[in-house]
């Protein structure tokens, strides 16, 4: 491999570990934000209803031994770093670590899959605030592509999905409706960016990978004022169209805007989505996020290598892969009111 990187970044949003940090995790998450204290207060019974842990920051951890462990098999050889927005490891705390261990230049993975001002653009914005605020001799640090239709991508969510519909009774198994779900997003956020477009052709990779032609696109998470648009339908308001058909009472959840199940695919839908398919007599399955599966971890390899040269930029559809650097007015700044559900993505 040239002697082009030295180091890799993980980039995530972080997440509370114990009752105590929750208060202080949100507050860092919503600095700067016209958020009422109520709204916070609430987001904060979401952590304190799981012991006042995320599930993100665990999940990080196992992400990053199977990066290590698949660098040390297959290369290239690089120490594993990792940086969060909103908790600890902070992202700033990193980026001076690795220059007091003489890193010049890193390549940085970031915990989502779509494009989007919070999903990207975001990140990007991050990593420069840390590398300023470290100051000279802060090591450059390249964020990879966006990977919503890269092949290891696109396996790891199929064969979830296929294991969740394995779980179905097979004489009911044609007929289970496939719902998928992402964050939600502000409507004027959405127009800005290619994150809906995106989430459709992965949905639809999805599907083809399972021979199946009808599913639903939802999302979930919404937060912000009433009288902001923001996409839609929301995946409660789905399901309860589900039983109106009579055509099934099976329902397969493909969280596709997800790769780890941290606090918004745990409370939203294996707690609030569940609960209300009960309510309606629904068999819900919640597929599993790409997490640990071998081609999601190989994809992250294959992205690195794609970085410099040695691996080539492998997609799938006919939307071809997102460039490396995004053009300087993608994705606008979200607007202030805006605040995710859990803020744990």
């Amino acid at each position: 491999m040239p002697d082009r990187y030295d180091a890799f970044l993980l980039v995530s949003f972080g997440g509370p570990e114990k009752p105590e940090d929750v208060i202080p995790f949100l507050q860092n998450v919503l600095r700067g934000r016209n958020v009422p204290q109520a709204r916070m207060l609430a987001v904060a019974e979401h952590y304190y209803r799981f012991g006042g842990r995320s599930p993100l920051n665990d999940q990080n951890r196992q992400l990053i031994a199977a990066v290590e462990a698949e660098l040390a098999a297959h290369g290239p050889s690089l120490p594993v770093y990792w940086g969060n927005r909103n908790w600890y490891p902070l992202l700033t705390d990193t980026v001076r670590r690795m220059r007091s261990d003489g890193i010049k230049k890193a390549v940085a993975f970031v915990t989502s899959a779509f494009s989007s001002y919070s999903g990207c653009r975001q990140y990007r914005e991050d990593i420069a605030s840390a590398r300023q605020a470290v100051g000279p001799g802060a090591p450059e640090i390249d964020k990879l592509r966006v990977f919503y239709n890269h092949p290891g991508f696109i396996e790891a969510l199929t064969a979830s999905a296929r294991t969740a519909l394995e779980g179905i009774p097979a004489v009911r198994r044609n007929a289970a409706e496939i719902i998928f779900t992402a964050h939600s997003i502000p409507l004027a956020m959405a127009q800005t960016s290619d994150y809906e477009a995106q989430l459709r052709e992965a949905c639809r990779l999805v599907s083809a990978g399972l021979h199946r032609d009808h599913w639903q696109l939802a999302y979930q998470s919404r937060s912000g004022p009433p009288q902001q648009a923001w996409l839609e339908p929301d995946i409660r308001d789905r399901l309860r169209e589900v039983p109106a058909t009579g055509q099934t009472r099976d329902v397969v959840i493909v969280p596709i805007g997800f790769i780890s199940d941290h606090m918004e695919v745990v409370f939203d839908l294996d707690t609030e989505a569940a609960e209300l398919c009960a309510g309606l007599g629904l068999n819900m399955v919640r597929a599993a996020t790409p997490g640990l599966h071998p081609a999601f971890i190989g994809m992250i390899r294959d992205l690195i290598l794609e970085k410099v040269g040695q691996c080539e930029r492998r997609f799938l559809g006919d939307c071809g892969p997102r460039p490396d650097a995004c053009d300087s007015d993608c994705c606008p700044p979200a607007q202030p009111s805006f605040v995710p559900n859990h803020t744990d993505r």
